[in-house]
Formats: structure tokens, sequence, C-alpha cells
């Protein structure tokens, strides 16, 4: 039976370990949405995770939901991305970029071109957001044309090249907690008439699209996606048929091919199973909120290949180390999780920082 520190396969790669950092953002990125010079560090201090998945990284200009979130479609994204990739390397680590288009959760305050955000229906997710100016409430997004939705599937494919690029082993796609794709999954925010709208089939269309296009240009062995059945936040609602979509989703998915599948779980177990059952090719889970003590459950039952951890991993750079030895972890300061310079960031001590000290 496989362990959390046994090495194992995605795609083309070997990973040191089975424990992921999960994608987390961080809005620490330049104005322009360049990496700053700490995420190199941020990022490489965390190498010994078998695998790094970024902070969500919009594709576009109208992919940008929040303040300070890095791009990953100009020359200058590219060229700061690459140091973030060669200080991972370096250490012996391996990443995935993730893209991540906001779609309806987005202000026009926040983005580069001030407009309107974009989505699936003309429907507000009825929450606020933080803005230059404080906590608005996120207006009305405008709906998508049905060539935008196919421009959104060409800024993936795209995005994907350009982070290969970088320096990336490959790209996750971000299809989960209420963002862009998922808001095409839901019936509470895709009310379309289109191709994109509508049935089972339709409303998974662009979720598909986006990983055939990225699997085509960088290599399904490159691509990946990340999934979360059941949650419903900002509005989202994937209704009664929520399990028979994911089925169909994750069959369609499952032929092509691609690196992992990554579902952030907080529903039900059975869904979960029937999830592994239609996957063929590795599987991370993600429990949010999960105890130290259940770290590597889910892969010694072979439900999952991997597990990931935002929070631990966020607050603990050396976080394989401390489990490999059973050390206290340090706890994550939440006020620090965005913006700011390298408080909360990159000044986490780790267990060779407090053995230095002690020796002083």
């Amino acid at each position: 039976m496989s362990d959390i520190f046994t090495p194992v396969t995605l795609g083309g790669i070997e990973l040191q370990n089975r424990l992921v950092m999960a994608p987390m953002t961080r809005s620490r990125a330049n104005a322009d949405g360049t990496p700053s010079k700490l995420a190199a560090e941020y990022y490489a201090q965390r190498a010994s995770a078998g695998l790094i998945v970024t902070e969500g990284t919009q594709p576009s200009d109208d992919g940008q939901g929040y303040l300070t979130t890095p791009g990953i479609y100009t020359d200058a994204h590219v060229e700061g991305w690459r140091k973030v990739t060669g200080a991972v390397r370096h250490k012996g680590g391996r990443i995935f970029v993730q893209l991540m288009h906001a779609g309806r959760m987005s202000h026009p305050d926040n983005t580069p071109h001030h407009r309107q955000g974009v989505a699936p229906s003309a429907i507000a997710p009825g929450v606020p957001m933080f803005t230059p100016t404080g906590m608005q409430d996120i207006p009305a997004p405008r709906s998508m044309t049905t060539d935008e939705v196919r421009q959104t599937v060409a800024d993936f494919r795209f995005a994907a090249r350009r982070a290969v690029e970088a320096g990336a082993d490959g790209v996750e796609i971000h299809g989960a907690n209420g963002y862009l794709i998922q808001q095409f999954l839901a019936p509470s925010a895709n009310t379309r008439t289109d191709e994109y709208g509508g049935s089972i089939q339709n409303r998974s269309r662009f979720a598909v699209e986006v990983a055939k296009a990225i699997a085509e240009e960088i290599g399904a062995d490159r691509t990946a996606i990340r999934l979360s059945p059941g949650i419903t936040m900002w509005g989202i609602d994937e209704g009664v048929e929520g399990p028979a979509l994911y089925q169909h989703l994750v069959g369609e998915l499952d032929t092509l091919g691609l690196a992992y599948l990554h579902i952030m779980h907080s529903g039900a177990e059975e869904q979960l199973a029937d999830v592994r059952g239609l996957w063929h090719r590795p599987l991370i889970i993600n429990r949010p909120g999960r105890p130290r003590d259940q770290i590597g459950a889910d892969i010694a039952t072979g439900l999952a290949d991997l597990e990931s951890y935002g929070q631990m991993v966020l607050a603990n750079p050396d976080f394989i180390d401390r489990l490999k030895v059973g050390a206290p972890m340090n706890e994550a300061d939440r006020s620090t999780y965005f913006g700011g310079t390298e408080t909360g960031f990159t000044d986490y001590p780790t267990l060779a920082d407090a053995a230095a000290q002690e020796a002083v």
C-alpha cells in the first residue's frame, strides 16, 4: 500500500512524495500581474512538497477578479514566472501553474481595463468583494456571447503555452470554487440557451473544450483540472442534477488522458466514490480543514493517489520535514493571507531556523 512519502508519476514527471501544495491566492503580484520577487522565494521554500500548484493565475485581462493576482499572458508575466519555476526546480521541486478565470467573481476596480466582469449569464453572485476602496458589492456581469466563450477557450490555450514557456511542468485548470468554469456548470449561474447552457452536456461543454484545447497545445500529460463537486458558495448551486453532471463531466475528462484530477471535497462521500470509479488516472483529494492526524488517510485506503494541503503548507515551508519527524506545525496567520509584504508570506520559521535560534 502506498503512503505519503512514496514517489508517484504524474503525466511525464516523477514526484518525490504524494503531498501537494494546494493553490492559494496570496494577492502579492505586481500591479501589471507579474509575480513579485518574493514569489520565487515563497514557492522555492516549499519545494519539498511533491508538487506545487500555484495560486490562481489569470489567462487574460477579463480573467482577473481580485487585486494584485498574477497573470500568464504577457512577456513580462512569463519572465516573472520563469524566476519562480527556476527557483523551485533549483530546490528539486515540481510546479504546475493554476489557470483561473474568475468570471463573475470580479470587480471593475480590480482589473487592468476596469470593465464589467464576464460570465455565462448576467447574474450577480450576491456577495461583496475587496477593492482599492474597500468592500463593494460585485456588480452583475455581462453575459458572454458564444464567440466570446470560444475566444476564452483560446485564451486558456494561449496561457497554457506561456506557462510552459515560463518553465512550468504543466498547468492545472481551475474548474472549482465558484469561478468561471463552475459558473458554466451551475444552473444558478448559467441560464444560456446556446450550446453552452441547458443540458448537462451543454453546461459541461466549456470545461471539456478548455481541457481539450490545453491538452492539444501542451500535451495531455502536462494538463490537469481541479473541480469541487457540490460546493455551494457565492451563489453557486448545481441543483439536483449535480451528481449526474459530474458523472458526465469526469467521464468526458477521463478520455483525454490528463495528468491528474484534483478534487476539493466537502460534499457527500458517495459522490467522491463515483469520481474515483470514473477516473482512471492519478487523483488528488483536498479536504478543507483535514486534521493532521488524518493526513495520508485517503492515500492509505486507495481513494486518492495524492493529497493536497493549503494552510499547513502556507505556514510551514518545511511541511514535509515536520511530518517526517512529528514536529509541531506553525499556525497560519489569517490576517496576512492576502496582500502585503514578506510578513506571513516568506517569513514563517522552519525547524532549521528554530535550531539555529536555540544555538545562539
